[in-house]
C-alpha cells in the first residue's frame, strides 16, 4: 500500500512557542505561526490533534488537500474571527460581526 502525501497548511495564533517548536519537526515555518508541508493523512491528523490540545486559548487553522469540488478542506479550533459555512457543497468564509 502506498501512502499519498498531501499538502497541508497550519496557522497557529497566540499559542505557546513550545507548540510551534514541536510542529517544526514535521512542517516548515514560513512565517511566524504559518506552517506548510506535505504529510500523510495520518500525520496530518496527529499534528492537528497536537495543535488543538496544545493551543492554550489560541487559534488553530488547518487547510489541507482533499478530493472534493474545491480541492481542499479547512478546519478551525479556538476563537477564530471567521467561520466556515457550507453553501451547496462549497465552503465559504464568514466573518463574525
Amino acid at each position: 500500500m502506498i501512502l499519498e502525501a498531501m499538502m497541508m497548511v497550519l496557522v497557529l495564533e497566540k499559542v505557546p512557542s513550545g507548540l510551534r517548536g514541536e510542529i517544526t519537526r514535521w512542517l516548515l515555518e514560513i512565517k511566524a505561526g504559518v506552517f506548510v508541508g506535505q504529510v500523510s493523512a495520518m500525520i496530518r491528523e496527529k499534528l492537528w490533534d497536537k495543535a488543538r490540545s496544545g493551543c492554550a486559548g489560541g487559534t488553530c487553522i488547518m487547510i489541507y488537500s482533499k478530493h472534493c469540488e474545491q480541492g481542499f478542506g479547512i478546519e478551525f479550533w479556538g476563537a477564530a474571527e471567521r467561520i466556515v459555512t457550507e453553501w451547496e457543497g462549497l465552503k465559504l468564509m464568514t466573518k463574525h460581526p
